[in-house]
């Protein structure tokens, strides 16, 4: 009998902490606007279909709509029956659940795979999508052209004062990872329309680990990138780093509700890793406020933005990348910027610099 007593004793505290480890923290409010995060899983390997499996059993829980996908969707071979390996099959319980899958392309996806059913990408690399009261861009980080970075700002040009702006992609601009780390030549082109638009959240993969990186210049950075794959040990936790796991796969659940936005990070044995929550910021007597913003950048409400610009428009640096330099390089890596595409960028330029300002 004692000996019973001691094995349910041991066997207890087991139990309950399998239970508490598959709890949901998010509130689960009415109307809310409920999707999970991740990228870089397309594997068709066991990992992959253990996450899957845990997202279904949190799905039971916390009833998500959808699912943004953040590149390197599918590895390797992409004929159709490595779309059912590596995409259908794992996630088949939440397809036939109604949920959708908004996929953005990584530097390991194929473009054609904008015209696949089940990635919701309207047979284009980059578009645009609403639910409730919150405006989602899916970016092609990849092959980042003057017509992307166009359509881009007259659709955050566009979106209500009211709305919830939140951009996703594959390369992350900011991440302590060491493999990757902080893709700074796209921060460089992308983060002045961020801050410029009031955009307030953005989400990425690249790089396998989970990283919530500090608010930067008030936008708030996630990246997911081991909803497949993983490399244990390779997030050096900087000054950038809120908070962060890389010792098993994860994904990420969202919430928005009114104003308030609430994640939860999960491990693929169901324990929570990060969750939290933050405020989207104020409107006050009509405007909104941007912290860390440079003066010339205040203040933007109701689809504006008070800029102090030159009256006339500045100049124009066109930069050209070259062409694929070998097969399957990847775009954003350090310690040099590896093009994969020839393609242009746009920078404006001050005006003291105009006589220096010609194309290449």
């Amino acid at each position: 009998m004692r000996r019973l007593i001691l094995l349910v004793a041991l066997i207890w505290p087991c139990h309950h902490t399998a239970l508490r480890a598959q709890d949901v923290t998010l509130p689960m409010k009415p109307g809310s606007v409920r999707f999970a995060a991740f990228g870089d899983m397309g594997t068709g390997k066991s990992p992959q279909y253990e996450v899957a499996r845990q997202l279904f059993r949190f799905h039971q829980k916390f009833r998500f709509n959808f699912v943004i996908l953040l590149g390197d969707n599918i590895y390797g071979s992409k004929k159709a029956r490595d779309m059912v390996k590596k995409f259908e099959e794992p996630y088949q319980p939440l397809l036939d659940a109604g949920v959708q899958f908004y996929a953005s392309l990584g530097n390991h996806d194929d473009r054609d795979q904008r015209f696949y059913k089940y990635f919701g990408m309207k047979e284009q690399e980059y578009y645009s999508f609403k639910k409730e009261n919150v405006r989602f861009f899916a970016l092609e980080s990849g092959y980042m052209d003057g017509a992307q970075l166009e359509w881009l700002e007259k659709g955050l040009a566009k979106s209500g004062a009211d709305e919830w702006k939140i951009c996703f992609f594959h390369h992350p601009l900011y991440s302590s990872a060491k493999f990757h780390g902080s893709s700074t030549e796209l921060r460089g082109i992308l983060e002045p329309l961020f801050v410029k638009y009031g955009v307030d959240v953005v989400f990425s993969g690249h790089d396998h680990v989970y990283e919530r990186v500090k608010p930067q210049k008030g936008i708030h950075y996630f990246v997911e990138g081991a909803a497949g794959q993983l490399r244990a040990g390779d997030l050096r936790k900087s000054d950038l780093t809120a908070a962060g796991y890389d010792q098993d796969r994860s994904f990420l659940l969202v919430e928005i509700s009114d104003d308030d936005l609430y994640f939860q990070a999960v491990s693929r044995t169901g324990e929570t890793v990060d969750s939290g929550t933050f405020h989207r910021r104020v409107v006050i007597q009509g405007k909104r406020g941007l912290p860390d913003v440079p003066p010339l950048l205040e203040r933007r409400h109701a689809g504006t933005v008070a800029h102090r610009a030159p009256r006339r428009r500045p100049p124009t640096i066109r930069l050209t990348w070259g062409q694929e330099r070998e097969k399957g390089a990847c775009l954003m890596c350090p310690p040099f910027l590896e093009p994969r595409h020839a393609g242009t960028f746009v920078r404006r330029t001050p005006r003291r610099n105009r006589r220096r300002s010609a194309s290449p």
